[in-house]
């Protein structure tokens, strides 16, 4: 009898650990921000994650190992994006001399999985 009581409880225990993962799904929004570079063809890739921002920090995106990623052009910026599981909501032109082009990219997640601010 002590042995059925004893399962059962540790079943309850197991059952109740998994209760408290939240799958409830959010959608989680960034900005890449590509600024031309004055009197070049070349492009300087920014990714607002919405984080705050520190101005003594290197703020530039890394990988995995922590390398800075240098981007060859817009579209491998949005490919990069792309293979991290965003995807692209719009896109805007603001500026009259140097021009910056606005991605706007959207991606579900689980409210789990996001930082704590």
């Amino acid at each position: 009898m002590k042995t059925i009581l004893t399962l059962a409880f540790a079943l309850t225990l197991c059952f109740k650990s998994f209760a408290q993962e939240d799958t409830t799904k959010t959608e989680q929004y960034c900005e890449l921000l590509a600024t031309q570079k004055l009197f070049s063809s070349k492009v300087t890739i920014t990714i607002d994650f919405g984080d705050k921002i520190n101005y003594w920090r290197d703020n530039r995106v890394k990988d995995s190992l922590g390398q800075v990623i240098n981007f060859n052009s817009v579209v491998d910026a949005m490919n990069y994006m792309g293979k991290q599981g965003w995807k692209l909501e719009t896109a805007l032109l603001l500026g009259n001399g140097p021009y910056v082009y606005h991605y706007i990219f959207k991606k579900t997640v689980n409210k789990s999985d996001l930082k704590e601010d």
